[in-house]
């Protein structure tokens, strides 16, 4: 339960509840569009380069099995979210999409979460984690992406070049490579505008959410309880499948849950972005309520317990 608090009593989750009560109350507050677009711009090299710097300190011989599971799972799970959104929950394709990129990718506070359930429950996770959090930050994004743009002219190919060279893909990726290259010692150059205010101006851009899924709101009441009941789910599902993923390839208990947990979660940062850059017409009140308002509690309340249990009976009964 304190765990449980810790997290929810927390400065981006407050902003976004923050940004939907001011928008409830009919508040005159407002973040004007340009700022926000600079806000997704920080945000999005800024999660890059932290993600490059956390490869960088991590030898490559140890990452080889890990990443690639990671990326397997990156691919997976917005695939199987994608058909249960749309087949089950019953979305449009472009709101399937939206939500389903939120699947393949992953929360930065639920890995938090799960690094501290670990040790609290003595089984603490490999250091080099938050490498694999960059590594799945991206393709799942790309992966949900492609099935809101198949249909259009040129193909699959045409679709993936737009995705890459759009600036929510770019700057995530570009970031990446850059902290990877110039590493930590570097990148302290910078560190004071890029890593240190990062908190902050998140809290800004989860106020501007809060406020756009306040206004969208309706749009989960149409969706109805299906929706709630994929996004108590696929956490789940996701979350075993990569906690059974991680013991595959050598992890400890304690690394395959947070394993486990990061591909159970809901991206609430790097999603948004990109999908408000690349899929402007689908609406922020399902893909926000879903990752913030039923999936993120979900996690935190019963995901990660469920799989450090599963991890730790998976060691102990090896197959």
């Amino acid at each position: 339960m304190e765990l449980i608090l810790n997290n929810l009593i927390s400065p981006v989750v407050l902003a976004f509840l923050l940004g939907a009560i001011a928008q409830l109350l009919k508040s005159d507050l407002e973040i004007p569009d340009p700022i926000y677009q600079g806000i997704s711009i920080y945000l999005l090299f800024a999660i890059g380069l932290k993600g490059g710097i956390a490869v960088a300190e991590t030898p490559v011989s140890t990452l080889v099995g890990p990443i690639s599971i990671t990326l397997l799972l990156g691919v997976i799970t917005p695939i199987t979210a994608f058909f249960l959104l749309k087949h089950f929950a019953r979305l449009d394709r472009i709101n399937a999409s939206a939500a389903a990129a939120h699947y393949g990718s992953v929360s930065a506070v639920t890995f938090v979460a799960a690094i501290e359930a670990a040790k609290i429950s003595g089984l603490p996770a490999e250091g080099f984690m938050p490498a694999l959090v960059a590594v799945l930050e991206v393709p799942g994004i790309i992966v949900a992406l492609l099935f809101a743009r198949q249909q259009k002219s040129g193909g699959i190919k045409a679709a993936v070049h737009e995705l890459v060279v759009g600036k929510s893909i770019f700057l995530m990726l570009g970031g990446l490579v850059i902290g990877a290259l110039c590493g930590p010692a570097k990148i302290a150059t910078v560190a004071p505008f890029f890593i240190t205010p990062f908190k902050g101006v998140l809290c800004l851009f989860l106020l501007e959410l809060g406020m756009v899924a306040a206004r969208r709101i309706k749009d989960v009441r149409e969706a109805g309880w299906r929706l709630v009941a994929v996004g108590c789910f696929l956490p789940l599902m996701h979350g075993a499948l990569g906690t059974m993923a991680g013991i595959a390839v050598g992890l400890s208990a304690g690394g395959a849950a947070v394993l486990g947990a990061m591909t159970g979660s809901a991206s609430y940062i790097a999603a948004p972005a990109a999908v408000r850059m690349a899929l402007p017409k689908a609406s922020p009140g399902i893909y926000l309520t879903l990752a913030l308002g039923i999936t993120f509690p979900f996690n935190l309340a019963v995901g990660i317990p469920c799989l450090l249990a599963l991890a730790r009976y998976l060691k102990a009964t090896p197959i």
